[in-house]
């Protein structure tokens, strides 16, 4: 790998807002599900998504995105790591 480059992990999470309690989980099929306490209006999901994964994984959220599925329930989250 080239010098101060950095290499990514590629999620799949299913995304459930409105819920009680944010919290994210593996399931047994490798797909992620998080349910979030935001409701999918103005990206408010969406960040409250970033900012969820970052804190499980441990990263800054700056190093979150969303690569597909921003408007849907299943997205696919890009995570660079170090």
């Amino acid at each position: 790998m080239a010098k101060g480059s950095s290499a990514a992990m590629v999620i799949q999470v299913k995304v459930k807002p409105n819920a009680r309690a944010s919290l994210i989980e593996e399931t047994t099929d490798g797909v992620w599900l998080a349910q979030l306490k935001s409701q999918p209006i103005d990206g408010k999901a969406n960040e409250e998504l970033i900012a969820l994964v970052a804190k499980c994984f441990g990263c800054p959220k700056s190093a979150v995105s969303i690569k597909s599925g921003a408007s849907g329930r299943i997205k696919r989250v890009c995570i660079q790591t170090a």
